[in-house]
């Protein structure tokens, strides 16, 4: 029988060893880029979920109040409706009652602003935008430009940067010759 050199033996175990201690080397490093490559996606998604609840907190604050808003709408073109039916007569007899109203709604104008309501009031000769203004009609109007302002039915309102509801107006058509 031939012996077989021990120090060959030792060598090729020491090859084995090393092979698989490579291997299992390679294996903890995927295993440590896998889990670097995981805890990184996830600190990404929670810096994006407190982003995202910062900008979802910051939208509630501001516009939380949209509801409550336009509810208050009406109020408010009812009070100004009231002051503009008054006529000299009626404002000479009854000076007490739209003083009040004047005050109310000056009240609910302060009120609002102080809420980040604010009004879009054109008038008459001013230019119709479409992201501020909506037309409820178009006339012929001689002397007027075609998109030129030339009647305003309601105010409208902005809440903060958004529109609340848009201004209602009548616009010029091009005028008939």
């Amino acid at each position: 029988m031939a012996q077989e050199n021990p120090s060959a033996e030792a060598t090729e175990i020491e090859e084995i060893e090393e092979f698989i201690e490579a291997e299992e080397l390679e294996a903890l490093r995927a295993e440590r880029d896998e889990l670097r490559d995981r805890f990184m996606r996830a600190l990404a998604d929670a810096e994006n979920s407190r982003k995202r609840a910062d900008r979802d907190r910051r939208e509630a604050e501001q516009y939380g109040s949209t509801r409550l808003a336009r509810d208050l709408l009406p109020v408010f073109d009812n009070l100004k409706r009231a002051l503009d039916s008054a006529t000299d007569e009626t404002r000479t007899q009854a000076a007490a009652l739209i003083e009040g109203v004047e005050l109310t709604l000056r009240e609910l104008i302060n009120v609002m602003t102080k809420h980040g309501v604010t009004p879009i009031s054109p008038v008459a000769g001013d230019a119709f935008d479409p992201q501020l203004h909506q037309a409820m009609f178009e006339a012929p109007v001689p002397g007027t430009k075609a998109g030129e302002i030339i009647q305003v039915m309601t105010d409208g309102f902005m809440l903060h940067d958004r529109l609340l509801r848009p201004a209602q107006v009548g616009v010029s058509s091009t005028p008939a010759n």
